[in-house]
């Protein structure tokens, strides 16, 4: 039997209410069952099945491969083991390239994969779709900063909201996908201080990767804490197996940590 009951849901006025009492969100990716069961058990608070999958499941250089099929199956038996967490679908590649597209595939990661949540990368280029999903009760988590479907018209992965201009058109993005209805903001790869301006500036929660410890909440990739990422693992990131006797303790120990502040610690952080 469960540790966790379904009355201990995390849902979006839960973690609304952990920002405004200081609580820090803990959130991973996870893209099978097992791993999604252990997440939950472990008290992660948000699992996002993340097109992360792309590079650490499928074995592609970029998350541009993925498919909305793909996000749909992994997200369909990662909600299989899930009972407290709140699972966001994170909507890949072109997959919201119109409002129509968007809010087709939204539907069916709500009804067909059991997500709570979808997620979309972009800023004022999003306004409309962000609009249009939460003008139909679709939750939305958006994504600025580090863009990786982004990548090809980017260069490469980069620090983001580095310099004045680019500083400015960022909080101006965050205030604006608030405005349009976004019930989470994620922050990649940003300077930890506009991360923290960011974060004291919106009233919905703010989830940084590579964002410093000022955020609301922190992400990981799950690969990324095991270790096991093929490559050299990003700067930001921890590995928390080392020292741990077991895949649990690491997990937990990366929810003590970040719960605790004390992950990301400078290290982990862009100035």
């Amino acid at each position: 039997m469960s540790v966790h009951k379904s009355s201990n849901r995390i849902t979006i006025p839960a973690l609304w209410k952990m920002k405004q009492e200081k609580q820090p969100i803990v959130a991973l990716t996870a893209y099978d069952y097992s791993f999604s069961r252990l997440l939950d058990k472990s008290g992660v608070d948000v699992i996002l099945v993340g097109d992360s999958l792309g590079m650490v499941v499928q074995g592609h250089q970029t998350t541009i491969p993925v498919t909305m099929e793909d996000m749909l199956y992994h997200t369909s038996i990662v909600s299989k083991g899930v009972e407290r967490a709140l699972v966001i679908l994170d909507m890949p590649f072109m997959s919201y390239s119109s409002v129509e597209l968007a809010l087709e595939n939204a539907a069916d990661a709500l009804q067909l994969a059991g997500a709570h949540m979808v997620k979309l990368e972009g800023g004022m280029d999003q306004l409309h779709i962000v609009e249009a999903l939460a003008h139909h009760d679709i939750p939305v988590c958006a994504h600025i900063g580090l863009k990786p479907q982004s990548v090809y018209k980017s260069g490469g992965y980069r620090v983001q909201g580095r310099g004045a201009q680019a500083a400015v058109q960022m909080i101006e993005e965050a205030a604006a996908l608030e405005k349009a209805g976004a019930d989470i903001l994620l922050l990649e790869c940003v300077p930890k201080v506009l991360a923290a301006e960011i974060t004291a500036n919106t009233e919905i929660p703010v989830i940084g990767i590579g964002a410093g410890n000022a955020c609301d909440g922190q992400i990981l990739v799950l690969h990324d804490l095991l270790g096991i990422t093929p490559g050299e693992p990003p700067g930001f990131t921890k590995n928390f197996m080392q020292g741990s006797p077991d895949i649990q303790t690491a997990i937990r120990t990366y929810a003590e940590d970040v719960r605790s502040r004390k992950f990301p610690a400078d290290e982990h952080s862009f100035s």
